[in-house]
């Protein structure tokens, strides 16, 4: 079993303050792996005093500096890329599939937004006046454990290439991953100060960095609940607070649809990272007239699906986080079948033949109507409603009818057609017919899905010069 004792503050690993010990386990075997130090609030102010110090120099370093500095923390995460993988198969559990594409992503986040950055410019004349875009200043980036090392670069990457410098609060039951990064940041070799990393608990540290007077943005990805919290306490020193939140995202099949493709566009989107996903398309609308055979279609197809410990490349669905995490789907299941939803594949408990570990059966629910909670709240699982429409007015009503705004999709053999309906859609996002992600347009949600975009210029301030 490891122990990691240190978090990173002004370019070096440190001890932290703080002395409470926290358990990670490995969520396959429910076996105890390591355990972490997590830093507290006095951490928190250091790794913010540091930022402070660091930001009037690197704010001031030119395009090209920051380019390069980008294209060296993708060397040195790209270097880290198959141990990222290990890390997080063992500390979170997530399918082969997820963590190869989760883990080259997070190097090739610095690519991106040099790339950005090249085409980038920081000022234009208006009329008389010169307007610049300035750095922000000291950012707060608080990320997920569903995605650690992905949001942990996607935060360094866009504020770095803006000239701010960074405090990274990454999710405690993540600490083994974002070790691994952290070393490989670590190795390319930046000012002091520039990035620091302290890993510990929301209402200690993340608290006192959305608290704190000297930093000047928060970014967060999370739960809508947190959201809010962080928007109350940012409000206090105007806080500029870019969110990404909890999703309930529809995946509209239209009459014309080809369901052996459709059908496995709604397992890709429905079941991806093991249904841990805010993006997770877990709503099918369903036309009426086709009803039965999509029915059909996703029973045999939830059936087929591998549900196991991730070191097996054929696992297509791997455990739950945690306990806590396991307890709410299993919750949720229950909470469907009394709700008067029809079980059409899966249900409580394990799969047959998995006695340990926080797996869960890969769920649908037929018979749902939109009003049911299964149907308006973030399980965070791999469950999905099957809800049918009579014509596409209603479908897109039922789709749009949701507190949640973050992606949604649509699958049709016209994708002029589709792209009609996806104009409607109350969505930061919508996927036609499974497209390839696109790392360079904005992300971020309508409505409680989240307040913002990630991206370049959420890091920047207007200034004018006039005269």
């Amino acid at each position: 079993m490891r122990t990691i004792d240190t978090v990173y503050i002004d370019g070096q690993f440190v001890t932290p303050h703080g002395e409470e010990l926290f358990d990670l386990f490995n969520p396959a075997t429910e076996e105890k792996i390591a355990q972490v130090r997590l830093g507290d609030a006095i951490d928190a102010k250091a790794a913010v005093a540091a930022a402070k110090r660091a930001f009037p120099a690197y704010s001031r370093t030119s395009k090209s500096e920051r380019i390069a500095l980008l294209r060296r923390l993708h060397d040195a995460v790209a270097a880290r890329t198959d141990v990222l993988a290990t890390a997080m198969i063992e500390e979170y559990g997530a399918p082969q599939s997820f963590v190869g594409f989760s883990a080259s992503r997070a190097a090739n986040l610095f690519l991106d937004m040099a790339q950005t950055l090249e085409a980038f410019e920081f000022s234009q004349t208006i009329g008389g006046a010169e307007v610049t875009l300035k750095p922000i200043g000291v950012v707060a980036a608080i990320s997920p454990w569903n995605s650690n090392f992905g949001s942990i670069c996607s935060k360094l990457a866009t504020a770095l290439a803006a000239g701010c410098t960074v405090v990274i609060k990454p999710s405690e039951m993540s600490a083994i991953q974002t070790q691994v990064l952290t070393e490989a940041l670590h190795e390319a070799g930046l000012p002091a100060g520039v990035f620091n990393i302290v890993t510990g608990r929301g209402d200690v540290v993340g608290a006192d960095l959305t608290s704190h007077p000297d930093i000047a943005k928060v970014t967060f990805t999370g739960s809508t609940a947190v959201g809010r919290s962080i928007m109350r306490a940012a409000a206090e020193t105007m806080k500029r607070v870019t969110l990404e939140l909890g999703g309930k995202g529809p995946n509209i099949i239209l009459p014309d649809a080809d369901l052996e493709s459709a059908i496995s566009t709604v397992i890709a989107v429905g079941f991806a990272n093991s249904g841990q996903a805010c993006v997770a398309g877990t709503r099918i609308l369903a036309p009426r007239s086709r009803l039965p055979e999509i029915l059909d279609r996703l029973k045999t197809a939830v059936a087929a699906l591998k549900v196991g410990d991730s070191t097996d490349p054929s696992v297509n669905v791997g455990p739950m986080v945690s306990q806590k995490q396991w307890d709410r789907v299993q919750g949720y299941i229950q909470l469907g079948l009394e709700e008067g939803a029809e079980l059409l594949v899966g249900g409580e408990g394990r799969p047959r033949g998995l006695d340990r570990g926080w797996f869960a059966q890969p769920t649908v629910f037929a018979g749902v109507n939109n009003d049911m909670r299964i149907a308006r709240e973030e399980i965070f699982g791999p469950v999905l409603c099957v809800i049918p429409y009579d014509d596409e007015e209603e479908a897109i009503s039922i789709a749009n009818d949701t507190s949640y705004g973050l992606q949604a999709y649509v699958e049709s053999v016209d994708v002029a057609h589709a792209r009609q309906v996806a104009e409607r859609l109350e969505s930061g996002r919508v996927v036609i017919n499974s497209a390839p992600h696109e790392p360079l347009a904005p992300f971020g949600g309508f409505k409680q899905s989240g307040i913002g975009r990630y991206g370049l210029e959420a890091h920047l301030e207007a200034r004018a010069i006039l005269g």
